[in-house]
């Protein structure tokens, strides 16, 4: 399929997953926020990633979000899934589905709890390679998930084909570098750590897997179109004003605090399925003071005053 831009490349906003308010599943308003995201000038977009909080669904709930998401925005950007499964058999059933329904890649972690060895890395990451055609990136979350794509583990899936990409959301950016000088143009990498990102781009990243752009998408694709035509004083403009609400990403609640800056924007709901629950107390009045102070001095706003 052809997008308008290559797949990779740009920002890919990590997309929620909206609740009822019973705790169902509200397609309806998932469908709405991918489609605002993508009206808004998104890339491409991540189903089920963290922020889609992938975990916390039952298997044939997971698979009516990709069903919804294709029928909403498909063939207008890159849909990708996220594949975060605990068992590598699941993983591979989920991708084949994931292929069926008509999503364009897959975004492939570590199998969750887990802490695997490389060789069991690497293995768990070519089993699920060899259950679908579609295109891989990698997630490598060395905080979250408490594993680490090494450069050892990419050395054994070089000549696995459909891995083409990595995620990088490691805190350091000395891995974009390292990786490119360990594999050249082999695996396009990603930025993916929101308070890193910038960094990650300026290294050689093709495109940035986001979290806040879920609240803040006009601010997200304006960076990347600073990036792309090389003007980094606009860009660090535009990252300095975002890095408040960047660190959040980084924190482990980065779906409540998410979801939050999404309904304070009027762009989706805080609802969130246990064991998250909603922010509260003096958390959630600093999530408020930084989502509203970000609001109040956004940066396209004041481009269009001058």
């Amino acid at each position: 399929m052809t997008f308008k831009r290559p797949m990779w490349t740009g920002v890919y906003p990590a997309a929620t997953t909206q609740f009822a308010p019973d705790g169902s599943v509200d397609i309806d308003a998932t469908q709405r926020v991918l489609t605002n995201l993508v009206d808004d000038g998104v890339s491409g977009l991540i189903l089920l990633g963290t922020c889609g909080e992938n975990n916390s669904l039952e298997p044939e709930e997971k698979r009516a979000v990709l069903r919804a998401g294709v029928e909403a925005v498909g063939g207008r950007v890159p849909l990708v899934t996220g594949v975060s499964e605990f068992t590598t058999e699941r993983a591979a059933s989920y991708a084949r589905d994931a292929e069926d329904i008509g999503l364009d890649a897959l975004m492939v972690l570590p199998a969750m709890v887990y802490v695997p060895t490389n060789e069991e890395l690497g293995a768990h990451f070519r089993t699920v390679a060899q259950a679908t055609g579609l295109p891989i990136m990698l997630y490598n979350n060395p905080p979250a998930y408490r594993v680490s794509i090494s450069e050892a583990t990419l050395e054994t899936l070089v000549d696995v084909d459909n891995i083409v990409a990595v995620k990088e959301s490691a805190p350091d950016p000395r891995r974009f570098t390292d990786l490119f000088n360990r594999f050249g143009s082999r695996f396009t990498l990603m930025a993916g750590l929101d308070d890193v990102a910038l960094e990650g781009l300026m290294l050689g990243a093709s495109g940035w897997v986001s979290g806040l752009t879920s609240a803040f998408p006009q601010e997200s694709v304006a960076l990347i179109e600073a990036v792309d035509r090389g003007d980094w004083v606009e860009a660090r403009r535009i990252y300095r004003w975002f890095m408040p609400l960047l660190h959040l990403d980084a924190e482990h609640d980065l779906v409540q605090s998410i979801k939050l800056a999404e309904e304070i924007m009027g762009r989706g709901s805080e609802r969130v399925r246990m064991p998250r629950m909603p922010l509260a107390g003096k958390r959630r009045a600093e999530v408020i003071a930084m989502v509203e102070k970000c609001a109040a001095t956004r940066p396209l706003a004041e481009r269009a005053a001058a």
